[in-house]
């Protein structure tokens, strides 16, 4: 009897055990999930930032770069801004081309008002350097009044095309009255026909002021050691 009830006992132990790793390993089985490494992780997306608004200085420097950028208006890169091209302008108008040409003469025949140039100078002159303004304005319109300098000149009242004057066809010089004055030396000047026969001419061996009235119907004018041709208004 003793040794039924030992075994009886050590069953029972038994049965527990193996009840309770079971329910243990179950639980673990059903309940748990697994574990994600942290490589595993997908790496979150930068949002893309935009590049910061240009900021401008404050005046009128700053008000003519940021209506230039605006306008998507172009300068030569000699420059570095639309402000720069036209302050560099204005230090340029009182001594460039000074005896040879008219201001507004200048700025449309030295190329200044080409492409956006042009619209810059248009909006920037009257900024900084008001007193040229007018002169920018004739420039623009292509209505200025034009000097000349020695040379012979076809006298016509037409202004040839920009492809014109690029294969080499000269500038005219529109009929009116002209006066060179200065000190001039060995000054020769003609007005010939459109054939080429002498209408009028003179030579000074020394003047200060002379004036010439070249007819519509006149074919050419040629000056030689002369001081500048101004119209006479």
């Amino acid at each position: 009897m003793r040794m039924m009830r030992g075994v009886g006992v050590a069953a029972g132990v038994v049965a527990a055990v193996v009840l309770s790793g079971c329910s243990a390993g179950g639980g673990e089985a059903t309940g748990s999930s697994p574990s994600v490494s942290p490589s595993t992780v997908a790496p979150s997306v930068e949002e893309a930032t935009e590049d910061p608004a240009p900021v401008y200085p404050p005046g009128p420097e700053g008000e003519i770069d940021e209506l230039a950028d605006e306008k998507g208006w172009v300068v030569d890169d000699l420059y570095g801004s639309a402000s720069g091209f036209v302050q560099d302008i204005c230090d340029s108008l009182p001594t460039s081309g000074a005896g040879g040409a008219s201001r507004p003469q200048w700025l449309a025949e030295s190329g200044q008002m080409d492409g956006d140039q042009g619209e810059v100078l248009l909006v920037g002159v009257p900024k900084l350097c008001p007193k040229w303004t007018s002169a920018v304005k004739q420039a623009a319109s292509g209505s200025y009044e034009r000097w000349f300098t020695d040379g012979t000149y076809v006298v016509s009242s037409k202004m040839p095309t920009a492809e014109q004057i690029s294969e080499g066809e000269g500038l005219p010089i529109p009929p009116g009255t002209y006066r060179a004055q200065g000190r001039m030396e060995d000054c020769y000047w003609e007005r010939t026909s459109k054939g080429g026969e002498i209408i009028d001419n003179n030579f000074a061996t020394s003047a200060q002021s002379i004036t010439v009235t070249i007819a519509p119907s006149d074919g050419q004018f040629t000056s030689e050691r002369c001081a500048v041709w101004k119209p006479v208004k």
